[in-house]
């Protein structure tokens, strides 16, 4: 944070420490006890992620979520410390910081197990989270529960509200409804749509200005507004594809950072996204090397595959 200036952004969500575990073969050998692997701790999930991308790309940012009083959880704010993130609203998970283990594929895919410590049962201070939000643009709220409450207070600043739905499954189901209604730009990852069009149209339906943009990883994104539904193939990289953790939330960072704090056309504001994905794409268990906006004008402006 810059002085006494407010933060652009603010993201609203779940942080933590990851633990990648690289597997030398094509996947665990079940028959021994023991498999060798290379093991990496990061800063992470989606919190992270979008903080730390932000943050690279030379945006005042802030973050609400929690922490556990314990290595995790300075491990967690020393990265943000060194980012420059606004941390007023890092509030204490009793249970302790967050965790997720990742068995990482060679190909770059991943089998995720998550623990959320108490992040279930926490309620953050509302006032202070309003007094953090207060003068930025931009919120951009992932699913933790307790995130729901803090979503009218951002309509209520004049914020422009994004949601991360993630690998939604049931656009019906019951938890996600709270952020499909608040948000002006949705998210969500087409991991479980072959076609994700018929999705995109149910939630264009009953919005004021709709944004829907959905990530299909080496398919490319599809975007969705009221004037309709368009693919944009996948951008080209000559680094291979080692790690996709963060890649969806690289693509929300870039995407937002363009269209909602740079005024940038549509179609450029997915390639942006898109670039920035890619780039995260390139980073082997770590968090602390997303695109700055310096490389991300650069590659723009070239136009070629990331060198």
């Amino acid at each position: 944070m810059e002085g006494l200036m407010s933060p652009e952004v603010v993201v609203i969500g779940n942080v933590g420490v990851d633990t990648n575990v690289y597997l030398p073969g094509g996947d665990v050998d079940w028959s021994v006890e023991a498999n060798f692997t290379e093991n990496l701790d990061h800063v992470g999930q989606a919190g992270g992620y979008t903080s730390r991308g932000y943050a690279q790309l030379g945006r005042r940012t802030a973050f609400i979520g929690h922490v556990g009083d314990d290595p995790c959880g300075a491990m967690v704010r020393e990265a943000f410390t060194q980012d420059g993130i606004d941390q007023r609203g890092l509030f204490l998970d009793p249970a302790g910081t967050a965790r997720s283990v990742n068995i990482m594929y060679r190909d770059g895919r991943r089998k995720n197990f998550y623990d959320g410590k108490g992040h279930s049962a926490l309620r953050p201070d509302l006032e202070l989270c309003r007094s953090v939000m207060a003068g930025a643009r931009l919120a951009h709220a992932h699913l933790a529960d307790w995130a729901r409450h803090l979503l009218p207070i951002a309509r209520n600043l004049g914020l422009t509200v994004a949601c991360d739905l993630q690998d939604v499954v049931d656009p019906e189901e019951p938890y996600r409804q709270d952020f499909i209604r608040s948000a002006d730009i949705l998210f969500f990852s087409a991991a479980n749509h072959a076609d994700p069009a018929p999705l995109i149209r149910l939630f264009l339906r009953n919005r004021p200005d709709p944004i829907v943009l959905a990530g299909m990883g080496s398919r490319g994104c599809i975007l969705g507004t009221r004037e309709g539904i368009t693919f944009f193939p996948p951008e080209p990289l000559d680094r291979p594809v080692v790690d996709t953790n963060g890649a969806g939330d690289a693509l929300a960072v870039g995407f937002l950072t363009a269209y909602v704090l740079e005024g940038r056309p549509l179609p450029e504001s997915v390639r942006r996204g898109q670039i920035a994905a890619r780039h995260a794409c390139t980073l082997k268990g770590t968090s602390s090397e997303l695109i700055t906006a310096k490389e991300l004008e650069a590659r723009v402006q070239r136009g070629q595959p990331l060198r």
